[in-house]
């Protein structure tokens, strides 16, 4: 886990340091309370799917192909505000089958920021401390939310840092916990709406994306070009970075969409 984070995640001091530290203080833990609750929040395209797959790949041998991996995204799997009754008992008994089969289940919520607002609350007697529900434990199940939510939060304290002239590499994750927690449980089109999971402190580490910077880009430029087995240009790789686009408009100092098209750029210039 640390070295695939360390080779291939990008400006994010913080995730690399949370997610080590969680992850495997939870694994090696015998007698945990409760399960794993991590919830990732940042801009598209800063690493928030790309960590859960590291994760996955981590814990698993086949990864997100395991059958102990289970994800569920807002939109696809949970499309209707009229039908949340049913999903709220789909959910349970979902997880509930799959951690009697695997008591080290994965479950990865992705667009939490697109779900209806009370939905995961379904899941919370399944996150808190309880030896046993209807004789199953949950303590060694992990769970993973991602979510936009709490983005401009996030930016907010990198700009400040910026324009103070200090490095990002000194933000702590103290400067954005609180402030992060607050911003997602206020935030109306959150599926973390005024939620339990929240309120009740069940969530156990809220982990900051940082927007991305040119020379970030740059480095998930030359990781791909590298992956697909090319000599890496300079000139190419330049061109890439500067046809993405940049905010705030003024400075231009972050990716607005982070790493995502690096990939379908590429393919253009390559193949």
């Amino acid at each position: 886990l640390q070295e695939n984070l360390d080779q291939r995640l990008f400006g994010q001091h913080l995730v690399n340091k949370v997610v080590v530290k969680a992850v495997k203080g939870f694994l090696n833990n015998s007698n945990s309370k409760k399960p794993l609750a991590l919830s990732l929040h940042g801009w598209t395209g800063t690493g928030k799917n790309f960590v859960s797959r590291i994760i996955a790949e981590s814990i698993y041998k086949r990864g997100l192909q395991s059958k102990y991996v289970h994800q569920f995204v807002a939109t696809l799997h949970f499309p209707h505000a009229h039908s949340i009754n049913v999903y709220k008992d789909q959910l349970q008994s979902w997880i509930r089958g799959n951690v009697s089969i695997c008591p080290r289940s994965l479950f990865i919520f992705d667009e939490m920021d697109k779900m209806h607002a009370g939905l995961i609350d379904s899941i919370k007697p399944f996150l808190d401390y309880y030896e046993f529900l209807d004789g199953v434990s949950y303590r060694q199940a992990i769970f993973i939310f991602l979510s936009n939510a709490g983005a401009e939060k996030i930016t907010e304290v990198a700009l400040d840092f910026w324009r103070s002239g200090r490095r990002r590499e000194d933000i702590l994750l103290t400067d954005m916990q609180n402030a992060l927690s607050v911003s997602v449980f206020n935030n109306k089109n959150s599926g973390f709406w005024h939620s339990t999971l929240i309120d009740k402190n069940l969530i156990d580490y809220f982990v900051p994306f940082l927007p991305l910077e040119y020379k970030h880009v740059k480095m998930c430029v030359r990781v791909e070009i590298e992956s697909r087995g090319y000599v890496v240009d300079e000139d190419i790789l330049t061109r890439i970075a500067d046809e993405m686009t940049y905010f705030p408009r003024e400075e231009r100092i972050y990716s607005d969409k982070g790493c995502k098209t690096v990939d379908a750029k590429l393919d253009y210039y390559y193949d």
